[in-house]
């Protein structure tokens, strides 16, 4: 935006240069301590003057020294609209810079790994600092990271950087996958990403259960996992907040659901992710550990699982964990 000099501050420059005071005055006035006694936050419209909203906020004391050292620094047509914080006593001469550079305030939004497209879009609509509608994207194509924005950014121009990022993570955990593996394509990847980002319970256990997922895919067995039911049955949407997104344990009849993201049910990977998986999950997805393991199940205590190369393992494993649950 430009700030225009009035005819009385081309004035008040004059007088102010004619005289051998002139410079010294104008410096005094920008870096002397402001009149703030307190942290502000300052919204400047689009459109609006910088030197007026900063003067009714308190920020300084004179609009018109304001413009004028704007001027006369070539600032005039470089201050930015946003919003600004100024602490006590900040100097007309920081001020000045901070519009001139467009230091706004910056926001920051996390998203956690394992949401679905839908959680995103909630998270998202739940941010009063951003503007505008949103169209929930394809499930797994937003990276969970965290992301900055500025106040009135929109809500789609944020999803573009989630996309964009989640894009970069999978070509770059792809390049990794060894040829002849059992994942052919960058979709497979993220699809067994996003499954061994909703088992794992910790990150250090993402490639070994990329592991048993890839040695099941290997020799033809059901995926037989968990989530991919629950995605089934949900659509991603859960709504629940009781136990998991259904609000209760999965039942026999729930991984009989006829559906092909219910991996009980079809063979090999669903069509598609069940979540947003991170960066581990993706790395661990290309780059699975090698090992003999078949099955996995939930450790007593909820530390962790407990891995087995065989089905009379994993019984036995399965056993111990009903029986702490029923204590």
């Amino acid at each position: 935006m430009r700030c225009l000099l009035t005819i009385a501050a081309i004035g008040l420059a004059g007088a102010a240069l004619s005289a051998g005071a002139g410079g010294w005055w104008l410096w005094r006035a920008l870096h002397a301590p402001g009149p703030l006694t307190a942290e502000v936050t300052v919204l400047i419209p689009s459109g609006a003057d910088p030197a007026r909203a900063l003067a009714e906020a308190g920020v300084i004391s004179d609009p018109l020294v304001f413009r004028l050292a704007a001027r006369l620094h070539g600032r005039a047509g470089a201050l930015q609209a946003g919003e600004y914080r100024f602490a006590a006593g900040t100097r007309m001469a920081t001020v000045l810079a901070a519009l001139a550079e467009g230091r706004v305030m910056q926001y920051a939004i996390t998203i956690p790994e394992g949401l679905t497209s839908h959680q995103v879009m909630q998270r998202l609509l739940a941010e009063e600092a951003l503007t505008g509608s949103l169209e929930t994207p394809a499930e797994g194509a937003l990276l969970p990271e965290t992301y900055v924005f500025r106040r009135g950014e929109a809500r789609a121009a944020v999803v573009r950087r989630m996309q964009e990022s989640m894009r970069a993570a999978l070509a770059e955990a792809w390049a990794t996958c060894p040829p002849g593996g059992a994942l052919k394509t960058p979709q497979e990847a993220l699809i067994l990403a996003s499954i061994v980002e909703k088992e794992a319970a910790y990150p250090g256990e993402y490639a070994r259960i990329a592991g048993v997922f890839v040695n099941r895919l290997k020799r033809g067995m059901r995926l037989q996992s968990d989530p991919t039911a629950l995605y089934a049955m949900t659509g991603g949407k859960p709504e629940n907040d009781g136990f998991g997104p259904i609000g209760r344990r999965l039942t026999r009849a729930d991984l009989a659901i006829d559906s092909p993201y219910n991996t009980y049910v079809v063979k090999g990977l669903p069509p598609g992710p069940i979540a947003s998986p991170g960066r581990g999950a993706l790395t661990a997805a290309c780059a699975p550990e090698v090992h003999g393991y078949l099955y996995f199940v939930a450790e007593p205590g909820g530390g962790g699982h407990a891995f087995a190369k065989t089905l009379a393992e994993h019984n036995a494993n399965a056993a111990r964990y009903r029986a702490a649950r029923a204590r």
